[in-house]
């Protein structure tokens, strides 16, 4: 089964979180979290912090990442690993490929029109408001 990961990162007052707006798809055009595909062999938290890494810039010494949830689709023989952290101190991100941009947290996460996901990022960010970040 295929790895993958999806990574949550709130600013360091925790007001915002980071997300990524697609410039293709799937998703083009809509925003997503940050994240990326396990390597073989790879385990799930390294691979969180080096997609993390190489797709804003954010290093193991800027935040500390927590397992919280898994999706596992066995329809598409794969699993999402979603991780969460909150910036210890103001961090400059770089963009990779998809502009990076922080949103408050006051918008419909569950709006599909501007979210990727099927609803899944309002789901995910109501579980961090209620149960926490994960372990």
């Amino acid at each position: 089964m295929q790895g993958y990961n999806c990574i949550m990162v709130y600013n360091k007052t925790r007001d915002k979180l980071l997300f990524c707006k697609r410039l293709y798809d799937p998703y083009e055009g809509k925003y997503n979290l940050v994240g990326g595909k396990r390597e073989p062999n790879e385990g799930g938290l390294d691979a969180a912090y080096r997609e993390l890494e190489e797709e804003t810039g954010i290093t193991k010494e800027d935040i500390s990442l927590k397992h919280m949830m898994d999706f596992t689709y066995y329809n598409q023989n794969c699993i999402v690993e979603v991780y969460v952290g909150a910036l210890n101190k103001d961090v400059e991100v770089r963009t990779e490929v998809h502009p990076l941009e922080w949103l408050t947290l006051d918008h419909d996460f569950f709006d599909l029109d501007e979210f990727a996901g099927e609803g899944n990022i309002g789901h995910m960010i109501e579980q961090v408001r209620v149960y926490g970040d994960g372990i």
